[in-house]
């Protein structure tokens, strides 16, 4: 897929100033626990190569995981079980994307649910409204700091192959 990055990452956002501010692993497993998210966040980031960022989102068709400001050093990520900061419904923000596309959260594939993420994602970084007006829904973006994080930014594209 053409937003995946050197890494293991499904999708990265660098900011406005071209840091790194957010990496995205998404899966199209439903019904996962806050538990079976924080472990799996943990093995990936113990045994993978994995850039540094201040928010890591893990997305599922029903649920979104996201940890913020989160000191991803290897110590860190190999002897502490860390929960999320935010467990967020996805229902209200990929469901108008499920209807569009004609499939419920149960048949999304992954690389389709991967492509909603983008878009999704791309009006955040393309957004010309102003945080007040966000829909209730998403007031996370705005309390965890990860709206103003990705606004102007831009994702972080693979070479072509």
């Amino acid at each position: 897929m053409v937003m995946r990055s050197d890494s293991d990452w499904d999708l990265s956002v660098d900011n406005r100033n071209g840091q790194r501010a957010l990496v995205v692993e998404v899966k199209r497993k439903t019904n996962v626990s806050t538990e079976w998210a924080a472990a799996l966040r943990r093995n990936i980031l113990a045994h993978g190569t994995f850039p540094k960022a201040p928010y890591f989102l893990m997305v599922f068709p029903d649920k979104f995981y996201l940890w913020s400001d989160v000191d991803t050093g290897r110590d860190q990520i190999e002897h502490n079980y860390t929960e999320p900061t935010y467990i967020i419904d996805a229902s209200p923000i990929l469901q108008p994307y499920f209807e569009r596309a004609g499939v419920t959260a149960d048949e999304i594939s992954g690389s389709s649910l991967e492509l909603i993420v983008t878009s999704w994602l791309g009006e955040i970084i393309h957004a010309d409204q102003l945080p007040e007006t966000i829909d209730a829904s998403q007031q996370w973006l705005i309390e965890s700091g990860l709206y103003n994080a990705l606004v102007g930014g831009k994702f972080e594209h693979e070479a072509a192959a």
